[in-house]
């Protein structure tokens, strides 16, 4: 790969940035970041790309393209770029929802141009530059997308080049990836955000300093619901059938858990608890986390 484009130099485009220059992927890094907050902080940081001021030239000298930024930008982007792009051009993102996005793409993408989305399931809470980490891909799944448009050599070098980043890959349709992701990862954003909310709500109105006393349980819960607002944002809109489908999924366990406990049926809640308690087992056992209490704190 000669010369790669990032577009959006948060926490996923700084940590690409250091993971394509430790690992020599590229000739050369071009990064392209509009907020000057972050093009700040990336100056500050040394980190090892060139910052570009008009995002033609970095298209012009690309050979791959990564869009690192909310879903909400893409279409003012792909127009913005669309008469620099060429055939040959690797163009992919990571963006976390994948039907939407991909009818905004195809709506807008000039003809002959090709585009294969790219889902690295890596992250965390906290965005920007500073926060990015060479590592954070490492052994962390990347969801290809192959739908009936898709180049298959652009998908094979792309496979390759999340491979050389660290990463596990995968390939599905979109809409298979948005069934899955919409239970693992965004169902339990919006439940953590709606917690804290809850939580607010009855700090105020039981006037209690109730966020002084938070247990293991709100503390991991307020992690997660303090990820960037426009991300998750663009994603729930995105991803709103499958969002839906699984609040009311939820909403019908939540609501069997209630009459469980109010009737005090000691039979069915203990079955239930002790099934979902096999889940953590299994997530371990499949490498998605390590055994450790308190995981993610040092």
């Amino acid at each position: 790969m000669k010369n790669i484009l990032i577009i959006g130099c948060g926490l996923l485009g700084s940590s690409l940035v250091r993971k394509i220059s430790r690992k020599k992927i590229a000739k050369k890094i071009l990064i392209y970041e509009k907020s000057k907050k972050n093009i700040l902080k990336i100056k500050k940081l040394k980190l090892p790309g060139i910052l570009i001021k008009k995002l033609q030239d970095g298209v012009l000298q690309s050979n791959l393209i990564i869009f690192c930024i909310p879903m909400s930008e893409y279409k003012k982007t792909i127009l913005k770029i669309n008469k620099y792009l060429t055939p040959k051009q690797i163009i992919t993102d990571v963006g976390s929802s994948k039907i939407k996005s991909g009818e905004i793409i195809k709506k807008n993408l000039k003809k002959q141009i090709f585009w294969t989305s790219s889902h690295p399931i890596a992250g965390s809470e906290v965005s920007g530059p500073e926060y990015g980490n060479h590592d954070l891909f490492n052994n962390k799944w990347c969801v290809l997308i192959k739908d009936k448009q898709t180049n298959l050599k652009h998908l094979k070098i792309l496979r390759i080049f999340w491979k050389k980043i660290g990463s596990k890959t995968v390939v599905m349709d979109s809409h298979k990836h948005d069934k899955i992701f919409s239970m693992t990862s965004h169902l339990p954003h919006l439940i953590a955000y709606n917690l804290v909310k809850s939580a607010q709500d009855f700090e105020k109105k039981q006037r209690y300093n109730l966020l002084k006393y938070s247990a293991g349980g709100l503390r991991d819960f307020s992690r997660i619901a303090a990820s960037n607002e426009i991300m998750w944002r663009d994603i729930f809109f995105n991803n709103k059938k499958n969002i839906s489908k699984a609040i009311d999924l939820f909403i019908k366990n939540l609501n069997d858990f209630k009459k469980d406990i109010n009737s005090k049926n000691n039979k069915s809640i203990l079955k239930k608890l002790i099934q979902t308690k096999k889940v953590r087992s299994k997530i371990i056992k499949l490498k998605q986390d390590v055994d450790k209490p308190d995981f993610g704190r040092n």
